[in-house]
């Protein structure tokens, strides 16, 4: 393993982190909102750590291997996340202990909107933006890394995509150079995000909300500036705006510039996985629909239908937007949403869950067996998109479900022993390591009540959801530091 050359990297990592920390610092001195000093701080602390581990390396050149790209990709979100904290616990009129600091930071950088703080309204504006920069900047790092970087390492979900779609993205990269994929992406991401801006700012969101608010909806990250989420609006409008371009973001990112370059919408329609993503979708919205106003939780069906979709996108995509508190709908509701979120976006999207194209494999994979039972001695073949899929690539959906259940059963017992209730601790884990947010019982609002064991337990969720499960745990096997 060559760890002079992830020393490098990571040093330039967070060299180019405390970048990101000049804009709320600019925002501070505009609002004047007591935060100065601790952005000061934390940029003079990042910046310091990033070249004091590039310095001594810095010219240590050498091709990074499988194993060091683990290494460089765990370390992106773990040591990222853990210097995202410092503006929290910095800030003299905001100042968190380290358990929440890195709570919030790791819930924003993986996108899952999870909570620790109560009063959001009255944070100082360089906070509020900066929970939201967070986000975005998570975002675009996870469609890079699903797109761009784990396809390299054979592993994630767009392994899965190539596997089953003709055409360039059967090969490593959409674009002949790395860079250029990466450049790609940016722009696709960019334009959705000052679309989405747009949007919301016609529809009357302030321009600081606005910004806010489409950072958060196009990484699928969850976060407002308000408590109320987008119910604090009141606005159809908006909540549809939100619900559209959730949906967008939702999407395989590589299937959006497919899409752009061929100039076409057929390209949607013609992948299996979104037609997938939207049939599943459009069932829970259903659902959801019918139950909110056949059990009474809403007068009228315009109202039920409004907020049926507009939660059913939310919690499927896993984003975790609110205008309801849907922990407190009837459970049939509450934990048909919450199941949803397994399921969650595409590979190579913003969004959390199992992804779409996993869960169609794993539901072809039973319907096989079933016939074979039947027919034990014929060859059925998976197919997907009109393809037969290789049985290697079945094989790793099979385990990846198989230590995706054992992790989440680890932790759910992890999380009782804390202390909590059976309903919270299985919401949390399942809010956590689906990315998604807000959960049930004692996390449907916030996650501040929680202990702090808790809390260290529900980020190592966050990671294990957003690395895809092989990319973190594969560290923790002593053949990874053989020789």
């Amino acid at each position: 393993m060559h760890l002079f050359v992830v020393q490098r990297i990571l040093g330039v990592l967070l060299m180019v982190f405390s970048l990101t920390m000049l804009p709320p610092l600019a925002i501070s001195v505009w609002a004047d909102d007591g935060a100065l000093i601790g952005f000061t701080d934390a940029f003079i602390v990042t910046l310091g750590l990033g070249v004091a581990f590039w310095a001594p390396v810095r010219n240590r050149h050498q091709d990074l291997r499988v194993r060091d790209g683990f290494l460089v990709v765990v370390m992106f979100w773990v040591v990222l996340g853990l210097t995202g904290s410092l503006p929290f616990m910095f800030a003299e009129s905001f100042n968190m202990n380290l358990t929440n600091a890195v709570f919030e930071s790791v819930s924003g950088l993986t996108t899952t909107g999870a909570t620790v703080i109560v009063g959001i309204d009255e944070l100082p504006m360089s906070i509020l933006y900066y929970r939201q920069q967070l986000q975005w900047l998570g975002g675009m790092g996870i469609i890079v890394l699903a797109v761009a970087v784990l396809p390299m390492l054979g592993i994630g979900g767009m392994q899965l995509y190539r596997a089953e779609t003709p055409g360039p993205v059967k090969d490593n990269k959409l674009t002949p150079r790395i860079t250029e994929t990466a450049k790609a992406l940016w722009f696709i991401y960019l334009g959705l995000t000052l679309s989405c801006m747009l949007a919301y700012w016609l529809a009357g969101m302030e321009p600081f909300d606005a910004l806010g608010h489409a950072f958060s909806t196009v990484a699928i990250g969850g976060f407002s500036t308000h408590d109320e989420s987008i119910g604090y609006y009141d606005s159809t409008l908006i909540e549809m705006i939100a619900v559209v371009f959730m949906l967008l973001s939702g999407v395989n990112f590589a299937l959006h510039f497919l899409a752009f370059r061929r100039r076409s919408l057929r390209t949607y329609f013609e992948d299996s996985e979104f037609r997938g993503y939207i049939t599943t979708l459009t069932i829970v919205i259903i659902l959801v629909s019918v139950a909110l106003f056949l059990m009474g939780v809403y007068g009228t069906w315009s109202e039920s239908i409004t907020r049926g979709i507009f939660q059913a996108v939310s919690i499927g995509t896993t984003t975790g937007f609110t205008t309801a508190d849907y922990s407190l709908w009837p459970g049939f509701i509450s934990i048909l949403l919450l199941f949803a979120s397994f399921i969650g976006g595409c590979a190579g999207s913003t969004g959390g869950g199992i992804k779409v194209i996993r869960f169609l494999l794993l539901v072809k994979q039973g319907l096989r067996e079933i016939n074979r039972l039947i027919h034990p001695n014929a060859v059925i073949p998976i197919r997907v998109g009109g393809k037969t899929i290789p049985w290697r690539i079945v094989d790793a959906v099979w385990g990846f479900f198989a230590l995706y259940v054992a992790s989440f059963g680890v932790m759910y017992l992890a999380l009782a022993s804390t202390g909590l209730d059976l309903m919270t601790s299985f919401s949390a884990v399942a809010a956590s390591i689906n990315n998604l947010g807000p959960g049930l019982g004692d996390v449907g609002a916030h996650y501040d009540n929680l202990n702090d064991p808790a809390k260290w337990i529900l980020c190592f969720a966050m990671l294990l959801g957003r690395l895809e499960i092989f990319t973190l745990l594969v560290l923790l096997t002593p053949a990874f530091w053989r020789k």
